[in-house]
C-alpha cells in the first residue's frame, strides 16, 4: 500500500491534557493561539515503507520510530531528552526511537525562548504579563525561528513533542480498535504493541499504514504520576559516537571534491582590507584562489585563501602581504570602554525595569552602603573553532554547519548567494560547543561568499584559534552600582541598583536582521531586576551604552555577570546588617519557598567546610530554574583554589536526571573559567588575547568536584543548560572574603 500523507489535524478536535499538569481541555487545533505545531507545510519525507503520522513522527513497518530533531546538539543532551518526550507519550522504549534532522519549517520554531525574553518580574502573574506572553508566543509561532538557545529546548518541546507522541499513539490505537471492532478505550499499549483483553495484539509497525487514516477521539497527555520514562536517568545517546570518533562535527564533514579555506580578518575593530598583491600566493603549492570576502559577507573585513588542504590554505593566508586600514576605533582600549560606562551611568537616568515601595523612604536611613561591581568582556572559547562548509553550484546552496540557528543560516545563505530560500539545504552537524557563539551567522555568510569563488566545489572555511578568539561576539563589559539603606534596627529599607553595559539584542537585531536598534533590553538587567529577595523598597535601572565592540549572547547572558554583582552585594548587605549571610537570605525568602528549599538543600549537602577552607553561598534564578551553589575554597600563595561545589537545582520536572547533573557540572566549569581567568582586553582597537595561553580555561587538575542535588517537582520543565553558570562566581568570591577579608568586586577574581 503506498504511503499516504496524513490528514491535517487542524480539522480535528482533540481532547488534550494541558502539558501534563492540569486536567484535560477541549480545544480545536485551528482555534489555538498560537497556531498548531503538529503539521508543517509538507509531511515528513518517508522511504522504505515509513509512514508519517504528523510533523514530528514517522514509523516504519518494523516498528522503528523516527523523530524530527529540531534542536542542535552541542553537548546539552537534546538528542536524548527530546526523544524521551515522544517515547513517553507514544509508549515505546527509547531504544526504538531514532532521530532525523527536522526540515526547516515554522512548526519547529522556538516559541518559549521569545516569550521568556519579555521583561516581567517572575513574581508578576498579572493580566498584562499573560497577555504579552500570549501575543509574543503567537508572533513567535508565525516567525518560526529554529533556534537552540535560551535553555529552552525541553521547555519549548514539552508541549508539541508530547502532543505529537500522544496523537500518534491514539491514531494507532484507533486503527487497532477498528480492525478488532472494539472501543478504543478497551485497547492498551506497551512497548510499541497494542493489545486487547481478548488476547489480540499487534505492533505499531503492522498498524501504521491503517493508522494514518484513523480518526481518534480522545487524546490526553500523561500526568507526572503516570510517567514511565520521563524522570528516569537514561544514558546519553550520542556518547558512543563521540567516544569512537564516528560523530560528525562541523570540522568532520567531507563532501566529495571539498577544498579548504583559511581566513585572516582585520585585527582592528571596524578596520578594512587595504590593497594587496596575491600573485605569489596563488603560485604556492595547492593554492586555488584568494578571495576578499569583506563586501559580500557583510561582516568583519577579511581575506581567504582557498587551497587543496587546510595546511596549504593556512600557509597561504599567513604569507599574504596585507595592508589593513585601521578604521575609526584604532585607539580604543579597555579603559575607554569602562570610562564610557561610568560616564553613561553618571549622566543618564536609565530605564527602570523594576520598582517597588517608595524609595523616598530610604532617605530616612541611619546607615547606607554603596559599592560598585565590574565585569569584563569575555570570549566564548568553544573547543571547536568557528567553521562552516558551503557549496554553491547550479543555482543551489548546500551548507554543512554546526549552527544553533539553521533557519536563519538558510536565509543568510540565500541572501549572500542571491538565490531563493528553497534553493538552500542546511545540514546541521554536532556542535563542538555553542555557548551562544553559534547563534551568530557571520561564519555562514563568509563561507557562502568564499564558496561563490570556488567554481562549484564545496569549501570548508576554518578559523584558526587566533582568528576565533580575536573576532568573537563578546559578552559585554558591565558596571553596576548598588546602594542599600538601613534603619536603626539594621533592617534594609532601600535597595537600589543602576547598571550600564552594551545591548546584545540591539546589536544582534541590526547585524542579523538589519533591524533598527533601540529600546530597552531585558538581557542587560536580568539577574538584577528579577530578584526573589523581599526588600520593601527597590529600584533597578539600566543604561545602555552603545559600543563598537561586537557583543553577543554568552552562556546565561546577563545573568552571568549580574548574579556576581547581586549575590556579592547580598553578602555585603548581610555583613553591614550584622547577620550571617545564610540567615539573612532565609529571612528575605519567606515568600519564596521554592528558593528557600533549594538553598537549604545545597547547604545540607555541603555540610561544614574543612579546616583551612571556607564555604561561599550564592542563589540565583535564571531561565525559569532556581540554583543554589556552595563553593568550597582555599587560598594558597594568593591563588584561589576551588575544591568542591554543591549545586542544588529546581528546574521543574527532571526529564533526565543524568543530563541535569551533567549540565550543572559543565556550567560550573564554564562559569569558573570566567570567574578565575576570563578577560578580553583591548589595546589600539585590537583584542590582545588570542589563544588558551593568554585566555585560559579551567584545566582538569583545577576542576572541582561537583555534586548535584535535584529538587523533586511536578511543574513543567524549565531551562537547565545555562542556570548553573551564574551562581559560581559569587559563591567563590563570597568564600574568598571569608578567608581573606578582601571583597573582590571585579572579575576575574584576583588576589594581589
Amino acid at each position: 500500500m503506498p504511503n499516504t500523507p496524513p490528514k491535517k489535524k487542524s480539522r480535528r478536535y482533540f481532547l488534550l491534557g494541558a502539558l501534563g499538569v492540569t486536567g484535560a481541555l477541549t480545544v480545536g487545533w485551528g482555534l489555538m493561539p498560537p497556531r498548531q505545531r503538529q503539521e508543517g507545510r509538507v509531511a515528513l519525507p518517508v522511504a522504505n515503507g515509513e509512514v508519517a503520522l504528523n510533523g514530528w513522527i514517522k514509523i516504519s513497518r518494523d516498528g522503528t520510530v523516527t523523530v524530527a530533531m529540531h534542536r542542535s546538539e552541542m553537548g546539552q543532551g537534546v538528542h536524548t531528552a527530546l526523544p524521551m518526550l515522544v517515547a513517553e507519550e507514544l509508549d515505546v522504549p527509547l531504544s526504538m526511537v531514532r532521530i532525523m534532522q527536522a526540515p526547516i519549517d515554522k512548526i519547529y520554531g522556538n516559541v518559549s525562548m521569545l516569550a521568556d525574553g519579555l521583561p516581567f518580574h517572575p513574581d508578576d502573574n498579572g493580566l498584562v504579563k499573560r497577555s504579552a506572553q500570549w501575543l509574543t508566543s503567537k508572533v513567535a509561532r508565525e516567525l518560526g525561528l529554529m533556534v537552540t538557545g535560551g535553555s529552552s529546548s525541553v521547555k519549548d518541546a514539552w508541549g508539541p513533542m508530547r502532543e505529537a507522541g500522544a496523537t500518534a499513539r491514539a491514531m494507532l490505537v484507533a486503527a487497532a480498535a477498528q480492525q478488532w471492532k472494539v472501543p478504543d478505550a478497551e485497547c492498551q499499549t506497551n512497548a510499541g504493541v497494542v493489545s486487547h483483553a481478548n488476547g489480540k495484539r499487534t505492533t505499531y509497525g503492522e498498524l501504521v499504514e491503517a493508522a494514518v487514516h484513523s480518526n481518534p477521539g480522545t487524546i490526553s497527555l500523561r500526568q507526572p504520576a503516570q510517567f514511565k520514562l520521563i524522570g528516569t536517568p537514561q544514558p546519553r545517546r550520542d556518547s558512543a559516537a563521540k567516544v569512537d570518533g564516528s560523530a560528525i562535527f562541523g570540522l568532520d564533514v567531507r563532501p566529495p571534491g571539498m577544498v579548504y579555506a583559511a581566513v585572516r580578518m582585520s585585527p582592528t575593530i571596524g578596520g578594512s582590507v587595504g590593497q594587496f598583491v596575491d600573485g605569489a600566493i596563488r603560485a604556492m603549492p595547492g593554492v586555488l584562489q584568494v578571495v576578499d570576502f569583506s563586501t559580500a559577507a557583510g561582516g568583519v573585513a577579511g581575506v581567504a585563501v582557498i587551497a587543496k588542504s587546510f595546511w596549504q590554505a593556512q600557509l597561504g593566508v599567513k604569507a599574504l602581504p596585507l595592508d589593513w586600514v585601521a578604521g575609526p576605533h584604532a585607539a580604543l582600549k579597555t579603559a575607554d570602554v569602562f570610562a564610557d560606562l561610568v560616564a553613561k551611568l553618571e549622566s543618564e537616568p536609565g530605564y527602570v525595569y523594576y520598582s517597588a515601595g517608595d524609595m523616598a523612604l530610604a532617605g530616612k536611613a541611619v546607615k547606607t552602603l554603596q559599592v560598585e561591581y565590574r565585569a569584563p568582556l569575555l570570549a566564548h572559547a568553544a573547543m571547536e573553532p568557528i567553521n562552516c562548509t558551503a557549496q554553491v553550484r547550479e543555482g543551489k546552496v548546500t551548507l554543512w554547519a554546526s549552527t544553533q540557528v539553521p533557519s536563519i543560516a538558510l536565509a543568510v545563505a540565500a541572501r549572500v548567494a542571491g538565490v531563493d530560500k528553497e534553493q538552500v539545504t542546511v545540514h546541521v552537524t554536532y556542535l563542538g560547543g555553542g555557548f551562544g557563539r553559534r547563534l551568530e551567522i557571520d561564519m555562514v555568510a563568509q563561507a557562502v561568499a568564499i564558496a561563490l569563488a570556488a567554481e562549484g566545489a564545496p569549501v570548508q572555511v576554518i578559523w584558526s584559534r587566533e582568528e576565533d578568539t580575536t573576532h568573537d561576539m563578546y559578552r559585554p563589559a558591565a558596571l553596576a552600582r548598588f546602594s542599600a539603606a538601613f534603619d536603626g534596627a539594621g533592617q534594609v529599607i532601600g535597595f537600589d541598583c543602576k547598571s550600564a553595559s552594551g545591548s546584545i539584542t540591539q546589536q544582534v537585531l541590526k547585524r542579523t536582521f538589519g533591524l533598527p536598534s533601540g529600546g530597552p533590553d531585558k538581557t542587560t538587567v536580568e539577574g538584577e531586576f528579577d530578584l526573589p529577595y523581599a526588600f520593601p523598597n527597590q529600584r533597578i535601572a539600566h543604561v545602555i551604552a552603545p559600543t563598537p565592540v561586537p557583543i553577543g549572547y554568552w552562556r546565561s547572558v546577563g545573568h552571568s555577570h549580574n548574579a556576581f554583582f547581586t549575590e556579592g552585594f547580598i553578602d555585603e548587605i548581610a555583613l553591614a546588617a550584622g547577620k550571617d549571610e545564610v540567615v539573612f537570605r532565609r529571612e528575605l525568602l519567606k515568600n519564596h519557598p521554592r528558593h528557600l528549599a533549594v538553598l537549604n538543600a545545597a547547604l545540607a549537602k555541603a555540610g561544614a567546610a574543612p579546616a583551612g577552607h571556607a564555604h561561599g553561598v550564592a542563589l540565583h534564578q535564571s531561565f525559569g530554574s532556581i540554583v543554589a551553589q556552595v563553593a568550597e575554597v582555599s587560598i594558597k600563595a594568593r591563588t584561589i583554589h576551588v575544591h568542591r561545589v554543591v549545586c542544588a537545582v529546581d528546574c521543574g520536572i527532571a526529564v533526565n536526571p543524568n543530563l541535569i547533573a551533567q549540565q550543572m557540572e559543565s556550567a560550573v566549569i564554564f562559569g569558573l573559567s570566567a570567574a578565575l581567568f576570563g578577560e578580553i582586553t583591548l589595546e589600539n582597537g585590537q583584542v590582545q588575547e588570542d589563544n588558551f595561553s593568554n585566555y585560559p580555561v579551567v584545566r582538569m587538575h583545577q576542576a572541582p568536584l561537583v555534586e548535584t542535588v535535584i529538587i523533586a517537582s511536578t511543574d513543567a520543565p524549565q531551562g537547565i543548560g545555562e542556570p548553573g553558570v551564574p551562581p559560581i562566581a559569587p559563591a567563590v568570591a563570597n568564600a574568598v572574603f571569608k578567608l581573606t577579608g578582601t571583597r573582590l568586586r571585579s572579575l576575574p577574581l584576583r588576589l594581589g
